[in-house]
């Protein structure tokens, strides 16, 4: 296996640092526009540094052919995803990622109704990859990926009937001498925030709300507590219905109401926007500009204190016929993500499950063609794997 990373950013970093304790491929060829990033991640002897322009599929497959990629992994932000996607496509090659094609809101009725859905740029190729008998693995990092993963198991072997798949994320972050610094890209956090949530329902399929709505407070396990979470737009409740009976998919995110207020306030103003705008001559993004302010997550672990817990609430009907609620969960404790690989526990517990499910895609174990969530796969497997990786999950009934 011959892998491409594109991205060098917090979370190719982290990528990096985990791929190089694992033995299952040949070369990592670590790209990034900045080529001195791409060199700094560069830190064991298989690795290669590129430059690679992430908007430009043409790009992507030159990198590719030079260096007989078979596996490219997108680790850039969603605006990216369709250039990486086309280009694997167009040079060969088996593709994963971690965020799919942007959504847009439909243009009458944004908070009852889907327009463009996240994704759904690639499932429209889902023929023409199937037909080529090449993968595209994608939604494959923590949110999403080990929560489809989580709910693939709860299905197989937890449940006989679904009535609600609900992927709850909170932490207790905080993080020194900031009084605002996201864990994570706030370029995406911004898309997925602000954009309608998107929720499934059996009888209804997909339909929007307002954001931050149907607030609740979740008690989070191993020390985390109760946060309060709110309807966010994420992939898995676009993934999850597609292979995994239920009749209700949500995806609700512990952002806090600061958070919240800052979000609104970056709406109100205009700086959530990616349309350029022109200020003393030069053309920027606002939203590009909030981003350039604010500071780089992947540096932040240094300061940062606390856990953060992906996890999946399935309730419904056990195998014993008895109703069930169980909590799925993976949790990362910063201290630890920075004292065994040196990266913040966000980026890091994004990282780990590409590189686990490249390593069963490498061995075998997980294999399959078109356009596909992990809900598609075993989920056992990636589960074990995942724990020998020294990262296990947990359950709470």
């Amino acid at each position: 296996m011959r892998i491409l990373l594109v991205g060098a950013g917090g979370v190719g970093g982290a990528f990096a640092a985990i791929a190089q304790r694992r033995k299952f491929y040949e070369t990592l060829v670590i790209a990034d526009y900045e080529l001195a990033r791409a060199e700094r991640a560069a830190i064991d002897p298989r690795f290669v540094a590129a430059r690679v322009d992430a908007s430009s599929a043409s790009s992507v497959a030159d990198v590719m052919r030079e260096h007989r990629i078979t596996h490219v992994m997108n680790a850039v932000d969603p605006r990216f995803v369709m250039p990486i996607f086309e280009g694997a496509f167009s040079a060969g090659a088996d593709y994963l990622d971690m965020a799919m094609s942007l959504s847009k809101p439909h243009p009458e009725e944004p908070y009852q109704h889907t327009g463009v859905k996240l994704g759904d740029d690639q499932f429209a190729q889902q023929d023409r990859w199937a037909d080529a008998g090449r993968l595209a693995l994608c939604g494959i990092g923590v949110e999403p990926g080990l929560s489809d993963v989580f709910a693939r198991y709860a299905a197989d072997h937890l449940f006989s009937e679904i009535d609600e798949l609900g992927v709850r994320d909170g932490a207790n972050l905080t993080v020194d001498g900031y009084d605002f610094a996201p864990s994570f890209s706030i370029w995406t956090t911004i898309e997925e925030c602000l954009n309608p949530p998107v929720v499934w329902e059996k009888e209804r399929g997909w339909f929007t709300t307002a954001p931050f709505s149907e607030p609740e407070v979740f008690d989070f396990p191993e020390g985390i507590g109760p946060v309060e979470c709110v309807n966010v737009e994420h992939e898995e409740v676009l993934l999850m219905p597609r292979w995994v009976e239920a009749r209700r998919a949500t995806f609700k995110y512990g952002l806090g109401s600061e958070f919240i207020g800052v979000l609104e306030t970056l709406h109100k103003l205009g700086l959530d926007r990616t349309e350029k705008v022109r200020v003393a001559g030069v053309e920027v993004s606002p939203r590009d500009v909030v981003a350039a302010c604010l500071p780089d997550p992947a540096t932040l672990g240094d300061r940062m204190r606390g856990k953060t817990c992906a996890g999946l609430q399935v309730t419904g009907t056990g195998k014993d016929g008895e109703p069930r609620s169980t909590y799925l969960y993976h949790v990362v404790d910063n201290e630890w993500s920075m004292r065994e690989y040196g990266h913040q526990c966000v980026v890091w517990q994004t990282a780990v499950n590409p590189v686990v499910a490249l390593e069963l895609l490498a061995a075998g174990t997980w294999s399959g063609s078109g356009v596909l969530g992990p809900e598609a796969f075993d989920a056992v497997p990636f589960l074990d794997l995942l724990t020998e990786y020294g990262s296990p999950w947990g359950q709470r009934d």
